[in-house]
């Protein structure tokens, strides 16, 4: 399968270059072209991965690759480099967040189904060990009522705000709850951001923490249900953007995405909610 990646200022790039191309850690898949960064990055992962073209346009990358990776640090230039290769038949994974506005995120999804293939978008902690181990014991703690999901966040982030850093906490919590029924309630505190999220019998709290200069709180799951409480710290490990991978060119393979749309929208409602809240704060 031959891939191709849009946005190579994320170190996503580096990591998916070094599995696929360098370690084979996935069959015969790998990345045979890439588009974004300085000309000085381009090159130099290339050279690395020995990835034989650097495209000037997204558009470029239309009949060279069999699926393309979006990884833009911002998500606010997602739309714009996803849908000409999803309305062109090329099955499309965009990294973390899928766009920073619903409005986005929806042309997104009515492009993937105009070009009739599959699109997806999660961070690489939905696929964490973590979340799997607190599947694995679900039937020891009960029906779930409570997943409390802390990550960092960085409100002023040059690319989308809190939606960089914060998507990661967001989805960690839905990735085990069923799609909210309704908008969040958030809490602007000085150091920190906390939105309740109602989803059926149960609720997700995301409890953002504000980056310090040198350090950030680390990602840490908790999960309530009726009989009990799991704990997990959520740690990243050298290799832990594979599983992601993996999701993602079964998805290529076999056409069946791993998400739904209301899964995939679920956290970009939850974010943009938190922005006009934050925004509104500021004001």
């Amino acid at each position: 399968m031959r891939l191709g990646i849009i946005g190579i200022d994320n170190t996503h790039a580096d990591h998916a270059v070094r599995h696929l191309n360098l370690e084979h850690a996935l069959g015969s898949a790998r990345v045979v072209a890439i588009h974004g960064g300085t000309a000085e990055r381009s090159a130099a992962l290339a050279e690395t991965g020995g990835v034989e073209t650097v495209a000037e346009r997204p558009e470029d990358l239309i009949g060279q690759v069999d699926a393309v990776i979006v990884m833009d640090r911002d998500g606010a230039l997602h739309r714009a480099h996803a849908v000409p290769l999803l309305k062109a038949g090329v099955p499309v994974l965009v990294d973390k967040p899928l766009a920073t506005t619903v409005a986005d995120a929806e042309a997104i999804l009515a492009a993937a189904r105009a070009g009739g293939v599959p699109v997806t978008s999660y961070s690489a902690l939905r696929w964490a060990p973590a979340l799997a181990a607190v599947g694995e014991r679900a039937a020891e703690i009960g029906e779930i009522r409570t997943v409390v999901a802390t990550g960092p966040v960085q409100r002023d982030s040059v690319y989308g705000g809190v939606s960089f850093y914060g998507v990661h906490a967001v989805e960690m919590a839905l990735h085990l709850l069923a799609p909210p029924d309704a908008a969040p309630a958030v809490s602007v505190l000085p150091g920190a951001v906390l939105a309740v999220v109602p989803a059926g019998p149960a609720h997700g709290v995301i409890n953002l923490v504000e980056r310090g200069p040198e350090a950030a709180v680390p990602f840490h799951l908790e999960v309530v249900g009726t009989k009990g409480v799991v704990a997990e710290p959520v740690v990243l490990a050298k290799d832990y953007t594979l599983p992601s991978l993996r999701v993602f060119l079964e998805m290529a393979r076999t056409g069946v995405a791993p998400l739904d749309e209301a899964e995939l929208l679920a956290p970009v409602r939850v974010m943009e909610a938190i922005s006009a809240s934050i925004a509104a704060c500021a004001g």
